[in-house]
């Protein structure tokens, strides 16, 4: 069903000047890899991860201007339909989403974070519904608005992100500390060249300097550097981390469903994963344009066949021939790459009989499959034949004259 589009976006980079392909250029390397030039691949997938359509764009393409195109692609190819978007805040414009409206669709968004402080209030109270062992969410209505708004935390991010802080804080405070021992010392005499370092220290720490009340202040000793932790920008920094902010104009649902309903994004994530690495749609050493948008549109149709083959193997998982520790048989999913792996060393081979009269008698047969390679065949309902028929116009036939 294709009435969840989740949409998202990453990007290839290319082997080569290709200098006469108007689309590679360079931009933001989601790879890694900034000193090569990039196409931009958008992809659209249903909430199991079966594709809907992909477009290429231009490797200097900034993601949030997408969604336009898409959107009239879509209807195109489709035609018009009350479908629910998900895509996260990266694409997120009041463009795009006042478009999307427009269209008589739906959206499930991710939301920048500097919108998080009109909700500081909601932060701090303990109404939160938990929906897993370490996330809470909770459901904010705006008065007189189209839309409603999910809070969501969980332990995991909310450790890390206070892990950051702590080392960014611990390390502008050292930097502060040897300051004030380079004044106090009268190494530093300079208020100018004071002002500058200090400068210095805040710009290498833009994530907390906003935390700490610094002056430099003229005594009867000398200049004297000072700081202070300000409280109220620190309860909200911790009230904050860990939470993120999800926007949706959709009526019903509630909190517990429509973050069930976000998380299905890392569907389009697990598909550019399996791109990138499985079906090597990267690096692209193709340097024309034509020849570029096949390699990308193979890689899609790899795709196309991957998440079959992927739920193919989820509908009933292998039985392995190895008993568990409890004496029962130990079943689990295979990945694509598993199974693939293993039907691979699966071949036929040819048995060749000269005969008195100068011919030959060829006959193909095929490997013994092992028991869990049995187990596969039988998984996805695939039998292999005791001897593989030669077709007449097969090329290895050729030689038999």
């Amino acid at each position: 069903e294709f009435d969840v589009l989740l949409y998202d976006l990453t990007s290839t980079y290319v082997e080569g000047a290709a200098q006469k392909n108007p689309m590679i250029r360079r931009g933001y390397s989601r790879d890694h890899r900034p000193d090569c030039q990039q196409l931009v691949i958008a992809l659209i997938v249903n909430s199991e991860g079966f594709p809907f359509s992909y477009e290429t764009f231009n490797g200097n393409r900034v993601d949030v201007s997408t969604m336009e195109t898409i959107l009239r692609m879509v209807e195109r190819k489709y035609g018009k339909a009350r479908r629910i978007w998900v895509f996260d805040r990266g694409i997120v414009s009041e463009e795009n989403l006042a478009a999307i409206r427009k269209r008589g669709g739906q959206y499930l968004v991710g939301t920048p974070r500097s919108q998080m402080k009109r909700f500081e209030a909601e932060l701090l109270k303990d109404d939160w519904v938990r929906v897993r062992p370490e996330v809470e969410v909770k459901l904010v209505a705006i008065p007189q608005g189209e839309e409603t708004y999910i809070l969501c935390r969980t332990a995991g991010r909310k450790e890390k992100e206070k892990a950051i802080r702590k080392r960014f804080s611990t390390g502008m405070e050292d930097a502060l500390k040897r300051l004030q021992k380079t004044i106090a010392t009268g190494r530093l005499k300079d208020r100018h060249k004071m002002e500058r370092r200090l400068g210095k220290i805040q710009a290498r720490h833009p994530s907390v300097n906003d935390l700490y009340e610094v002056s430099l202040r003229d005594t009867a000793e000398g200049v004297r550097l000072s700081w202070q932790m300000k409280e109220g920008r620190k309860t909200w920094r911790e009230s904050r981390e860990g939470a993120y902010l999800l926007r949706t104009n959709i009526k019903a649902g509630t909190a517990a469903e429509l973050w069930a309903k976000y998380m299905q994004l890392t569907e389009a994530e697990a598909s550019f994963r399996a791109l990138k690495s499985e079906l090597s749609i990267r690096p692209l050493f193709h340097q024309l344009e034509p020849r570029v948008k096949a390699h990308v549109m193979v890689a899609f149709l790899g795709y196309a066949l991957w998440v079959t083959l992927k739920h193919l193997l989820k509908r009933r998982p292998a039985i392995l021939p190895q008993p568990s520790a409890s004496g029962e048989e130990n079943t689990r999913p295979l990945s694509p790459m598993k199974a693939l792996a293993l039907l691979s060393t699966l071949q036929s081979a040819d048995i060749v009989l000269p005969t008195t009269d100068g011919r030959e008698i060829r006959l193909r047969r095929i490997t013994e499959p092992t028991a869990e390679q049995k187990s596969l065949l039988n998984q996805l309902s695939l039998s292999l034949p005791e001897r593989l028929d030669t077709h007449p116009k097969c090329s290895v036939d050729s030689v038999i004259a």
